[in-house]
């Protein structure tokens, strides 16, 4: 893809805004000579921040000026009344007009969601959009969803959530036909609950390439490259496997601190260590995207640092070159067709 493309970015959300956002904007730029890229929110701290990154604004960074800014802890419906120039709403609103082809956010997720939702529309034959991020595994990664933009969830949209990953999964990893697998307490058909149960039938009976039910340990043993599963049942799963690699880190640095011994066993290590971290290092893995809207919306960790952020943008870019939306569009189209003749 050599045409330009642009990429608007809420400057003000996260825990960081601009001290984030504004240098991973100009690394971005300064990896994809055809991007251009609008900083949106304060104009004066953007300009600013800008400065002290030795960058400059103009025809490939532009800030827009957006007079408000969503709360990391603001209630998604408060946002979606009364902050219709938020930096968040601005530039989801760009998507929507054509000025940009993607957004990326690291600002509050049920505000972005309900914002985008309400702004860009689900695709046609789309119930709900979804989550869907990478998570390591022994063999590469998995795409899971949903991440928790769906508490309660019908066989159907489970169904769907499948077609919307296998889709983005293809595009962005180069797999013709990306292995499926329903999230259960077991493998065998008759465990699980009878939603899981009709979502494998219909999956059985569709032309993706599904393999049957899996456990929380394929996520990390790459059993599939796309593990599905309700909003509720992803986002604990998600939180679970951050808590456990915390803790994991914690009790390393306990241990290589108890002696003097332990301190050179550390120092002998280190080359590993470090190798290990690189290979999970989670802001390798930022970037969640909300797929099933008519518009390209990436979701960036609250916490993330100018690395973290760049994912971000990556994952934009990618599905903006690969044309994401209009592949699961066509996808979902052809299995809704063959469902209704069979």
């Amino acid at each position: 893809m050599n045409q330009e493309f642009c990429i608007a970015l809420d400057a003000m959300g996260g825990d960081h805004g601009p001290s984030v956002v504004v240098p991973a904007a100009l690394r971005a730029l300064a990896e994809t000579p055809q991007m251009s890229i609008i900083l949106v929110g304060d104009e004066v701290a953007i300009t600013e921040e800008v400065a002290r990154q030795n960058g400059t604004s103009g025809q490939r960074l532009i800030i827009q000026h957006a007079s408000q800014t969503v709360a990391m802890d603001e209630k998604p419906s408060v946002a979606l009344r009364t902050k219709k120039d938020s930096s968040m709403r601005v530039a989801i609103n760009m998507v929507k007009e054509g000025r940009a082809q993607a957004c990326v956010s690291a600002g509050n997720t049920g505000a972005l969601m309900a914002t985008a939702r309400f702004v860009l529309k689900t695709l046609p034959g789309i119930d709900r959009p979804a989550i869907v991020s990478v998570l390591p595994n022994v063999k590469g990664h998995t795409h899971m969803l949903d991440l928790g933009a769906n508490v309660d969830t019908s066989a159907e949209n489970l169904f769907e959530f499948a077609v919307m990953g296998s889709v983005l999964t293809s595009a962005v990893d180069n797999i013709e036909s990306p292995t499926i697998g329903l999230l259960n307490i077991g493998e065998e058909e008759v465990k699980g609950n009878e939603r899981v149960k009709e979502a494998a039938r219909i999956l059985v009976a569709s032309d993706l390439n599904y393999v049957g039910f899996v456990e929380g340990d394929d996520i990390f043993k790459g059993t599939v490259d796309v593990v599905v599963c309700d909003g509720f049942v992803g986002n604990i799963s998600l939180k679970t496997t951050e808590g456990v690699a915390k803790m994991i880190s914690h009790f390393l640095h306990q241990e290589f601190k108890r002696s003097l011994f332990t301190r050179l066993a550390a120092l002998v290590a280190m080359p590993v260590l470090n190798a290990l971290k690189r290979r999970i290092d989670p802001r390798r893995y930022n970037g969640a995207s909300f797929v099933g809207l008519q518009g390209i919306v990436v979701k960036s960790h609250g916490g993330a640092d100018k690395l973290a952020y760049g994912s971000a943008i990556r994952e934009a870019v990618i599905e903006i070159k690969k044309n994401v939306p209009e592949r699961i569009s066509k996808h979902v189209e052809a299995a809704m067709t063959k469902r209704q003749v069979t």
